[in-house]
């Protein structure tokens, strides 16, 4: 597995091995070992989450607040989406910055978003199916959404020529000045 860290330096990219020949290929998705090994922390993932979304279906920012906060590990195993995390770390370097990479089935590329970052992604492809591993448990009175385009954060999404389609709850998405984040 190749590693990349990210500008902001605690996001990393996630590049498998992958063997293939005539037949397919096969590559392992995780590793316990390895993957503290490759972002130095230990951690334990809870839950699994799968969903599936449309050409330009946009999820986000998502975060949950302590005591109930979440690392994810994600990828994408149908389609190809547009992945961001937001650093909302008050006291970090980065605060408020981004970093975003592009998912597909066909790169097998994986971003680990840990604690204190807010997160979201829009789909490319006609459709994308995304999978994420959790490090706590889903807990809604603790989830919070930050609004996908706060011009205080600049998120530079690839959606030329794309009207995204926003759940109710990302709709309602907070300015990034009035959003809680992490002390």
């Amino acid at each position: 597995m190749e590693i990349m860290r990210l500008e902001i330096p605690d996001v990393f990219l996630l590049m498998p091995n992958v063997f293939g020949d005539e037949r397919g290929f096969f590559f392992e998705s995780f590793n316990q070992q390895s993957f503290e090994q490759a972002i130095g922390l230990k951690r334990q993932f809870v839950q699994d989450n799968h969903s599936k979304s449309q050409k330009g279906v946009l999820r986000g920012l998502h975060y949950q607040l302590p005591p109930k906060s979440q690392g994810k590990l994600v990828r994408v195993v149908q389609g190809e989406v547009f992945d961001v995390a937001v650093d909302i770390r008050r006291g970090s370097p980065t605060f408020g910055k981004w970093v975003g990479a592009t998912l597909s089935a066909e790169n097998k590329k994986q971003l680990w978003v840990p604690e204190g970052f807010a997160h979201g992604f829009i789909t490319l492809s006609e459709t994308a199916e995304f999978l994420y591993k959790t490090t706590d448990y889903y807990a809604p009175e603790f989830e919070r959404c930050i609004a996908w385009d706060d011009v205080s954060i600049g998120v530079e999404w690839p959606i030329q020529n794309i009207i995204p389609q926003l759940s109710g709850k990302d709709q309602q998405g907070k300015s990034f000045k009035t959003a809680e984040v992490f002390e």
